[in-house]
């Protein structure tokens, strides 16, 4: 078998650094592990550290979860052993573009038409939040999206709503209803009554406006509440 080269240099003397990137290159994205590619994210290692031990170090600390790990925030990341500035907005970024990809992916079905459909829509948004935000998706008359929209974002524990803010983007954009999503970082789905007054003062107004609340989700890592299905709108 012909030994494959970089640089020159026979493969079996490359630098640990350099697997992950060349495997990449030879046999594709499945043949890494995580911590493999994630070092390629990382890029550099440090002194005594190569990028390889870092990335197994960072999974490590998040129990080998990547749905831990993608709650991560910038500053989660600096606190950890060779993970400067650069790398912590570089994997900053990488979530942001994989939460993207899952909203495109989402809505890519023609109607919303049942709660677990827009589940799925918030869950793309907010799943792996570390802090509390709240969402508008935005319908036309046909239920399908045209536009979704961060109306606010707090802390671990709750986010202040402003009923204006939302009918503004919603009449800004044409819409004829919205459904309304939030997460709990806690895991738990149980809508506080915080919750529930936001979501009838929301809706009344929406009645006013002749712009339908047609839901609010609460997402909560992988399971939701409706307040739909849960009859909460009157």
């Amino acid at each position: 078998m012909k030994t494959t080269y970089k640089n020159n240099i026979p493969m079996n003397c490359w630098g640990e650094d350099d697997i992950p990137s060349s495997k990449i290159l030879l046999h594709g994205s499945m043949s890494l592990s995580d911590a493999e590619l994630l070092s390629i994210i990382i890029g550099t290692g440090i002194a005594g550290e190569n990028s390889l031990d870092i990335a197994r170090n960072i999974l490590s600390r998040y129990g080998n979860n990547l749905t831990e790990f993608w709650k991560s925030s910038i500053y989660d990341l600096q606190k950890i052993k060779g993970i400067g500035h650069k790398q912590a907005v570089r994997m900053s970024a990488m979530f942001a573009l994989s939460r993207r990809r899952n909203f495109s992916e989402v809505i890519s079905k023609d109607q919303i038409n049942c709660s677990n459909y827009a589940f799925q829509i918030f869950h793309s948004i907010l799943g792996d939040l570390p802090y509390e935000e709240l969402w508008i998706i935005m319908l036309n008359k046909a239920n399908k999206v045209i536009g979704k929209s961060r109306i606010s974002e707090g802390g671990v524990s709750g986010t202040v709503v402003d009923p204006k803010k939302v009918f503004h983007v919603s009449i800004e954009n044409h819409a004829s209803s919205i459904i309304l999503g939030h997460n709990h970082p806690s895991g738990n789905p149980v809508p506080s009554e915080a919750d529930k007054m936001i979501t009838q003062k929301l809706s009344n107004s929406g009645k006013l406006l002749e712009i339908e609340v047609l839901d609010h989700i609460i997402v909560a890592n992988d399971s939701y509440y409706s307040f739909a299905d849960n009859g909460l709108f009157s």
